[in-house]
């Protein structure tokens, strides 16, 4: 790795001993890498990514790596839970198991990592052969990392440190119930003091820092944690040679410094991030793509020879308009579909069947329903409101993880949208309590998890100021009791709600968002999404 000033005699002496490894040779390195496989352990509808043709692409890049003399190192940018239904179920056991099956040597933690009791998590540690890294969560107990913070590989006669790192957000949107008693500190004062431990005790070739951050274009994080960009930049320079990461989905591909290549498409040429000496790539999501970068270590002059975004089956439109596959295709490893196969058919024997039906769209893709209110958090928040009998309902946009498209539905496309099992709770509160409470939840603004959707309530807000709240189109009374449902994710702080947990008139209920969410279905198909229309 190159070096930074952690004291004039110490920069002496890694200097000297780092370049004496490499003074005369050149050593390579291929390093492979995806991130955020939200439960996607099998390929879609359309036959695309899944991890047995994944596996199969990264077999073949690997033999290609070891027969030109490459070190190889494959990484995950983390979040493996959460998004398929036949994954959710099972606690992503085909996920962890299919990564163990095709190589990983490790993976970040990323923050849907934590929507599970963290027994679930030790469970999924048991199932892998990498490690779970994490250099910045913290046992608020013992004031010990919580989680194994690194791992130093020998590859080929390169030596390899791999800190990992998780997003701080996920204090805040991680589930309040779980991760009560983990402290997620900031990521550049906890890398600014391990890794010149690991460099004293190792002296490695190469640094790497796979995280779950997010890539944020120029650090334009808005709303989020700081991410990978602005990490690279605080940093002393050449302290961390290459950032893998995660959590923002999107193919880090720069069409020059610090704009982003908004025309990249499958298939397509990609250019990874520079910031401070350090290199930053991150493959999407789902498993679309296998990262590839080659790099070429000379003395200790780190250079990217390649880099590419592989599809992985990932289908295009042509010029004609017609689906056409971006790339080959890649033939799944049999012996790896056979073995996810057995999980695949079990998870979809628990969520088969039609339970109701829909005339149009319920919108609930990801870049609406965090930027406007939409007719599903409206169908949503009805059938939790019948739940508890509440007045009025709320739910942050970020809980709602997809769209119920027009026609039959199943459990399934329940599960698809209600991935988290939440319990729905409620509050009896004043109407005085009630307006300071939408004081806080109704000025989280667009473009974040935590962007409210609300069902009979209305409001203004202009210059910061809360007025004209409505409770089924009545003027809030300040000394009525309202009841309020919303789900356990939120009440418990989730998304930075205010906590309602230990407030009088709180109760908790045993019903799921997904319970309460299929029975309305069953009771109310078939469903005119006019009828949920925001207004």
């Amino acid at each position: 790795m190159r070096f930074f000033v952690l004291s004039s005699l110490l920069v002496t002496l890694t200097a000297c001993s780092s370049s004496s490894n490499h003074t005369d040779s050149v050593q390579y390195l291929t390093l492979l890498h995806t991130n955020d496989n939200h439960g996607r352990f099998w390929n879609n509808e359309q036959g695309e990514y899944g991890m047995a043709a994944r596996k199969t692409l990264i077999d073949r890049l690997k033999a290609e790596a070891v027969n030109n003399g490459h070190a190889v190192l494959l990484l995950s940018g983390g979040d493996i839970n959460t998004g398929i239904p036949e994954s959710d179920l099972q606690h992503a056991e085909p996920d962890f198991k299919g990564m163990s099956a095709i190589g990983y040597d490790a993976m970040a933690i990323g923050n849907h990592e934590f929507d599970n009791p963290l027994a679930v998590l030790d469970k999924q540690q048991q199932w892998s052969n990498f490690p779970f890294l994490s250099a910045n969560i913290f046992d608020k107990e013992t004031g010990k990392t919580a989680y194994q913070a690194y791992e130093v590989f020998e590859k080929n006669g390169l030596k390899i440190a791999v800190i990992g790192l998780t997003t701080t957000d996920t204090a805040k949107i991680g589930n309040p119930q779980y991760i009560g008693g983990l402290d997620f500190q900031d990521p550049v004062t906890v890398t600014t003091r391990l890794a010149p431990k690991i460099e004293a005790q190792y002296n490695p070739d190469i640094t790497i820092a796979v995280t779950h951050m997010g890539h944020y274009v120029d650090a334009n994080y808005g709303i989020n944690a700081p991410g990978d960009v602005t990490m690279a930049r605080n940093l002393p320079k050449g302290m961390i040679d290459i950032i893998v990461g995660g959590h923002s989905q999107e193919p880090v591909c720069m069409s020059e410094e610090n704009v982003a290549d908004v025309n990249f498409a499958p298939g397509k040429a990609c250019k990874p991030d520079q910031q401070n000496g350090t290199w930053i790539m991150q493959a999407h999501e789902w498993g679309k793509y296998v990262g590839k970068a080659e790099f070429k270590l000379e003395g200790d002059e780190l250079t990217l020879l390649n880099y590419s975004l592989i599809p992985v089956n990932l289908y295009v439109e042509n010029k004609e308009g017609k689906k056409q596959l971006a790339g080959d295709y890649i033939e799944p490893d049999k012996s790896l579909k056979n073995m996810l196969a057995v999980y695949q058919e079990k998870g979809a024997a628990q969520i088969a069947g039609k339970i109701g039906e829909v005339d149009s769209k319920l919108e609930g893709d990801r870049n609406k329903v965090r930027y406007q209110q939409v007719n599903l958090a409206r169908v949503i928040i009805a059938a939790q409101m019948q739940s508890v009998g509440a007045d009025f309902g709320i739910i942050s946009g970020g809980g709602i993880r997809d769209s119920i498209h027009a026609g039959d539905v199943s459990y399934k496309d329940i599960l698809k949208v209600h991935p988290f099992k939440n319990r729905i709770t409620y509050i009896d509160i004043t109407g005085k309590d009630l307006f300071d409470y939408l004081d806080v939840v109704t000025s989280f603004p667009p473009d974040s998890g935590a962007y409210l959707q609300y069902h009979k309530l209305s409001f203004k807000r202009e210059n910061n100021q809360l007025s004209d709240v409505k409770i089924n189109g009545a003027p809030i009374e300040m000394t009525k009791t309202y009841r309020m449902s919303i789900n356990s994710y939120n009440a418990s702080g989730g998304d930075g709600y205010p906590t309602l947990t230990k407030k009088a008139g709180f109760v908790s209920t045993d019903d799921t968002d997904a319970q309460a969410l299929k029975r309305y279905f069953e009771q109310n198909s078939p469903l005119k999404a006019a009828d949920y229309a925001p207004n």
